[in-house]
């Protein structure tokens, strides 16, 4: 057995995260660190939080990450599973990507993802397989099965593991990202530059949590124009693609040249 972490940011999700730990601590396969990193949040509960100060520009998502990590691999992690606060993880998951991570760890592995009905909360545990319907935008190979990824821009953080080799070539999250969005698209053109693979495990299930967002989720906008500017100038394209889109249209943000800026306000 490899010496695997699971790893959570959050900010004032108290509730899901104590689900998540509910489901952690069902799983067959326990994690052997557990890190919480708090990101400007006092009130999170529990003696080994590591609290994390806010960023001025919007939350510190990429350097709460990197806190997380750092943190496990000083206590000896080899595996490193991220999970997003509002993930519940199945009963196999954490074992799967230990496993995965093990068998071949110059990867980023992820799993099949599925987003929790409304009407379905109080979410037991013990129903998560029946819900299970991954995103369709995803792949999603069965329990059992892997599938390799050639598509970088088709990994996202809300659950994923790497091997602590992996982490330290790919050199972490890019800390001069804050904020909603682009900061794992842009960790995975690093993990794509650094020559390591992208795969999906279909036992790594993850069940993501409802709670209720914008489409588009105009309160990001500003994140979103300067962390996408970002990525631009740094791989030559724009992510978040769809969603400037659809803000342009409710006049937000307008094209400017070859990228995006914010409409001011009056």
């Amino acid at each position: 057995m490899a010496r695997t972490a699971a790893l959570t940011v959050v900010h004032g999700r108290a509730d899901h995260l104590a689900t998540q730990e509910r489901s952690l601590a069902a799983g067959d396969r326990l994690p052997d660190v557990r890190v919480v990193v708090a990101m400007a949040d006092p009130d999170v509960p529990g003696d080994d939080v590591v609290h994390l100060a806010g960023d001025p520009r919007a939350l510190p998502v990429a350097a709460a990450r990197n806190a997380a990590a750092a943190s496990a691999l000083e206590r000896g992690a080899e595996v490193l599973v991220f999970l997003d606060v509002d993930c519940l993880v199945g009963a196999a998951t954490l074992r799967a990507y230990e496993q995965a991570v093990v068998a071949r760890p110059d990867a980023v592995w992820s799993g099949p993802a599925t987003y929790l009905p409304a009407e379905a909360r109080p979410y037991r545990l013990e129903d998560l397989p029946h819900l299970d319907a991954p995103h369709a935008a995803r792949p999603a190979p069965a329990p059992g099965e892997q599938q390799r990824e050639d598509r970088w821009e088709l990994f996202w953080s809300l659950g994923f593991a790497v091997h602590r080799d992996a982490w330290e070539t790919i050199g972490g999250f890019d800390e001069a990202y804050a904020g909603y969005g682009a900061e794992d698209t842009d960790f995975g053109q690093r993990a794509r530059r650094a020559g390591l693979e992208l795969w999906w495990d279909g036992g790594a299930r993850i069940y993501h949590q409802h709670h209720p967002v914008s489409r588009p989720p105009v309160e990001h906008a500003a994140a979103i124009v300067r962390n996408g500017a970002l990525f631009h100038e740094r791989w030559g394209w724009w992510p978040m693609a769809g969603w400037l889109e659809e803000m342009a249209d409710l006049g937000v943000v307008r094209r400017d040249g070859d990228g995006w800026r914010l409409v001011e306000a009056g």
